[in-house]
């Protein structure tokens, strides 16, 4: 899904300018668009653009200001990017202002010739000129107590102190009087708040007596804490209002009396400037990342005299010391202080702290990885970078490592190695689009070069989980897609890991410069046409003709971003687009030019489009108010159009539409063969991923004909899903899901019968579980093949950076549903699923890991528990035989698996299988020489061959006779190792014509 491609850039991160001491790099913060990030020293702050990766602004303190605030030591943005806050050494906040010039550019260009120019084309988001910006100094605030974490909010900045140990609330500065309603706003929340870390104020802490380590805010509003015991905490500041007429006395005598203890924590009063209106906060907070302290510690703590020197020996491996939330999937990532990685679901009533997964993490050559220092989830949720203290790693929202510096050898030059994230990190962040990861390193002997940026490939999916997209391997990079082209090639092509089956494809460089990152990637149905969305407008190619086509007027390009998706349907595109703070779906068709005038259809919508879903000749549109339309495309003789058959609200089904990752649906063959399309949404079976579950929603209709709709839950944290409508044999109308570890196969989801209740979801189990080692990216039905890629990293000792790529991989699914089949007693329905497969070159070798897989599972059954012993007729066994009896290629199987186990597999095999002398004489008599030569092993091994070797002899003369010479040779070097005496080769030379004909002379 997200694979490290080439190699990593490294920034110069100390500025080119006059009079500046070079110092390292102590922290890095990126803007909340992440468009902009800032550098941290002990007295300066560098503030960076991501893409062209530049220096904009420079500010340094003064050495009287840092002899009297202290030395920086931490920073963060404003939720806005207007300011920026520095944390000092002595629990100063310095305030920076960010201004922003609109019509300056930092840089100046010195003129150079047109044909020099030429050769210096913008690349990737480098069209549009740096905007100047300025860093002032607004202020200083002294805060009370050492200052442990800051949390700069819209209205105030939060932060939290160790003495006392308190979470502490100030608003921003207000010298503006003529900002009527962000005064107003602010004054609603002015003075100095205070909340101590007690029973009494937060009842909800476990262990009271701690202080608050780090305060995180996400931009999706959840906010968490992680408190000096190593636990985390979910929290909120809750607002309770009461209007009165307050007077200033009335106003003393309310803060002399008690307030309100509500059932989260106490309520602290404050009034606006009127007077008019009190407020009451209070945190609001519940556990989410717990754990039992060993009862020595507890003792040994309950006994401590208040010096705090016996208990601070145990460091407790599960401490929380990193945390990061993901809302796409509901997840919650924690590391840990032992370099564990966890991840928990978010709480509910009925599991207020969810069971937490520990993730493995792989790591070959056992090195230390050392306490977790930083990690983020990708914009779209689906992959972790994590850092620790001696290297990093990339998880999917499933625990599969995608890659890691763990895993790669040491083949280095010391010296000359610049490439110091491969050993240590500090701190990273995801790039806009996630092509990028950017990563402080600790300062080494050189304070310059201590960030780093390493591109990404990653799956199409990841934008737009889209039919079409999953049907092919679809990868997005920075400034190109790969589109795997191996199911067009021979089946041997497939299955080679060394064959280069990706077609790259520029994007052109026009409209990158000024549109990048990426946001939508869609391939056709047939894989020839590929459609990308940036930052604004669109492009299209085509691998037929090798043509993009863009629009020739940027005034229409930049007047609409695509918001929704990009779908082709035949030889239109379709795309849901946001176009002045309307949302339409558009028609366009790649045989004319972009432009508007060649729209083929406008569709106004009245909510924006969360994802588009395309099957058969029908568009499924999703919106953001819960609404689920079904559109038929209907082509006329000179255009296109949508027609709108119906749509249905899911209001108590869905809790969050921006959840929906996936959507398709599955109609009932009756309605296919003989209802109106018209009515499909009223009997479709709906398939969506809502979050990280796979869900079917079954309509039922009730006694009004309304439709209501059970849900299955087939799965949880599914990472991707295919949907195959149109199957092979018994593969017809499958999902396919992958969980980060196995791809569940759920055959023919829609005849599976539902278990539960309207009101309780019920799940269902999966029919195939098939182990993946790598990460899939398509399912090829017609090969009978699962397509994925993993990320290889070299290094040389004559290099200084590591190299980066990708490699293919393949899986043989076939032997897995067929096992399914034949253990359920479906042998009938096996075969006719295995001669859909049976012209492919390997299809034998699937059949021989389908006997071996049973025969060892088996054998393995027996070892376990002897008293147990299968009889012939029992097991998966016999019904694995009676299958393989259907095909030519049985004899071949058999013997090939034979040769391939432990001979003591052997007696339960051919108690089924039949005598293998017998099969022997089966494949004389057909003419199967090749085979019966391998069964000749298998007759040698049981001993099961006479003294003369009539067996091999026969063998021998039909070879001679079919002037198969090279069998010859085989057989002529198997008699020569069971006889070292060379008897048993001298009788069947003369017992063969095979002297006379190659002029052998025997001894």
């Amino acid at each position: 899904m997200y694979f490290p491609t080439s190699a990593a850039r490294q920034l110069l991160t100390v500025p080119a300018l006059p009079d500046v001491t070079p110092e390292p790099v102590l922290c890095f913060e990126a803007s909340p668009r992440k468009s902009l990030f800032c550098l941290l020293t002990r007295s300066s702050l560098t503030v960076w653009r991501v893409r062209p990766s530049a220096p904009l602004a420079h500010i340094s303190r003064s050495e009287t200001s840092l002899i009297e605030h202290g030395d920086n030591t931490a920073v963060t943005w404003s939720p806005d990017g207007s300011r920026i806050v520095i944390q000092t050494t002595m629990s100063y906040l310095i305030l920076v202002t960010v201004d922003y010039v609109p019509d300056a550019s930092v840089y100046q260009s010195s003129h150079m010739g047109q044909n020099v120019q030429r050769n210096f084309l913008p690349g990737p988001g480098e069209g549009t000129p740096l905007q100047s910006l300025s860093l002032a100094l607004e202020g200083v605030i002294c805060a009370e107590g050492q200052v442990l974490s800051v949390s700069p909010r819209k209205n105030y900045i939060i932060f939290s102190t160790s003495s006392p140990p308190a979470v502490q609330r100030i608003p921003w500065p207000v010298y503006d009087e003529s900002e009527i309603e962000e005064q107003t706003a602010r004054r609603s929340l002015m003075g100095h708040d205070t909340w101590i870390l007690n029973d009494h104020e937060l009842p909800w802490l476990l262990y009271p007596d701690v202080t608050v380590t780090k305060i995180l805010h996400s931009i999706s509003g959840v906010e968490t804490w992680i408190t000096s015991d190593g636990r985390a905490y979910f929290v909120r500041l809750q607002e309770n209002s009461h209007s009165e007429n307050v007077s200033e006395l009335d106003e003393e005598e309310t803060d002399k009396s008690s307030t309100p203890n509500l059932a989260n924590g106490t309520s602290r009063p404050s009034t606006d400037s009127s007077g008019s209106q009190l407020h009451y906060w209070h945190w609001e907070g519940t556990c989410i990342h717990n754990f039992d302290v060993p009862r020595w510690v507890q003792k040994q703590r309950s006994t401590d005299d208040g010096s705090g020197q016996s208990s601070s020996t145990y460091i407790e491996p599960r401490r929380a010391v990193a945390i990061d939330v993901n809302m796409r999937f509901s997840l919650v990532a924690v590391g840990t202080q032992s370099g564990s990685i966890e991840f928990t679901s978010f709480p509910t009533q009925d599991e207020p702290t969810p069971s937490p997964k520990v993730v493995e993490i792989p790591n070959p050559y056992n090195r230390s990885s050392g306490s977790v220092t930083a990690m983020e989830w990708s914009s779209d949720g689906y992959v972790l970078a994590v850092g620790w203290t001696h290297g990093w790693a990339i998880f999917s929202v499933g625990g599969r490592c995608l890659a890691s510096s763990f895993g790669v050898e040491d083949h280095i030059d010391g010296d000359r190695f610049q490439d110091t994230f491969m050993h240590a990190v500090e701190n990273l962040f995801w790039a806009p689009g996630n092509f990028e990861l950017v990563v402080l390193t600790p300062s080494g002997i050189e304070l310059d070069g201590q960030v780093f940026v390493l591109p990404f490939a990653k799956s199409a999916t990841t934008c737009q989980h889209s039919p079409d997209n999953t049907r092919y391997a679809f990868l997005q990079m920075d400034d190109r897609a790969l589109v795997y082209r191996g199911a067009e090639q021979p089946d041997m092509s497939v299955i080679n890991p060394e064959s280069d089956v990706w077609q790259h494809i520029k994007i052109p460089q026009s409209y990158l410069a000024t549109n990048w990152p990426i946001k939508y990637s869609a391939l056709s149905s047939d894989g020839r046409l590929i459609a990308i969305a940036g930052r604004r407008g669109l492009v299209h190619y085509s691998s037929t003709s090798g043509r993009w086509k863009i629009f020739s007027s940027i005034a229409q390009e930049q007047a609409f971003t695509v918001k929704g998706g990009l779908l082709w349907f035949h030889h239109v595109l379709i795309a849901a687009v946001e176009i002045s703070k309307s949302y339409q779906i558009r028609l366009y068709s790649r045989d004319m030019e972009l432009s508007n005038q060649n729209v083929l259809h406008r569709e106004v919508l009245m909510s924006p489009v969360i994802i588009l879903s395309l099957v058969d000749n029908s568009l499924l549109v999703y919106t953001a108010d819960n609404m689920l339309s079904h559109y038929l495309i209907i082509p006329t003789a000179d255009t296109i159009k949508l027609h709108l058959c119906g749509s249905i609200t899911f209001d108590g089904i869905i809790a969050l539409p921006s959840a929906v990752r996936a959507l398709s649906w599955m109609i009932p063959n009756a309605q296919k063969r003989l209802g109106d399309p018209v009515d499909d949404l009223a009997v479709a079976t709906v398939l969506m991923v809502v979050g990280g579950q796979l869900v079917l929603l079954r309509p039922r209709k009730s006694g009004t004909q309304e439709v209501n709709y059970d849900m299955q839950i087939f799965a949880e944290r599914i990472e991707f899903c295919w949907i195959h409508l149109r199957g092979i044999g018994a593969l017809e109308n499958s999902l396919w899901g992958y969980d980060g570890q196995n791809m569940r196969v759920w055959l023919n989801a829609l005849a599976i019968e539902s278990s539960g209740s309207a009101d309780e979801p019920s799940s269902v189990k999966e029919s195939v579980s098939i182990p993946l080692d790598f990460y899939p990216l398509s399912v090829l039905m017609d090969k009978g093949i699962i397509i994925g890629a993993e990320h290889e990293a070299a290094t040389r000792m004559n290099l200084s950076f590591v190299m980066f790529r990708h490699a293919t991989s393949s899986h043989l699914f076939l032997h897995h549903v067929l096992r399914y089949h034949l253990e359920s007693g479906q042998v009938k329905e096996a075969v006719t699923l295995a001669k859909h497969y049976q012209h492919l070159v390997f299809f034998a070798h699937a059949l021989e890991i389908l006997l071996h897989t049973v025969v060892e599972s088996e054998s393995t059954v027996d070892s376990e528990d002897p008293s147990t012993s299968m009889s012939p007729e029992s097991g998966t066994l016999p019904a694995v035989i009676e299958f393989l009896d259907h095909f030519d290629a049985s004899l071949d199987v058999v013997v090939g698996c034979a040769r391939k186990t432990e001979m003591t597999r052997w007696k339960r095999l051919f108690s089924i299988v039949g005598n293998p002398h017998a099969l022997f004489e089966t494949c004389l008599a057909s003419k199967r020489l090749k085979t019966a030569g391998s069964y000749l092993l298998v007759l040698h091994n049981l001993e099961q061959l006479d003294e003369n070797n009539k067996d091999a002899v026969r063998l021998l003369n039909c070879a001679v006779k079919a002037q198969d010479w090279q069998l010859c040779r085989e057989l002529l070097r198997f008699l020569h190792s069971i006889d070292d005496t060379g008897k048993a080769l001298r009788h069947a030379l003369s017992e063969t014509s095979l002297v006379t004909q190659k002029g052998v002379v025997v001894p």
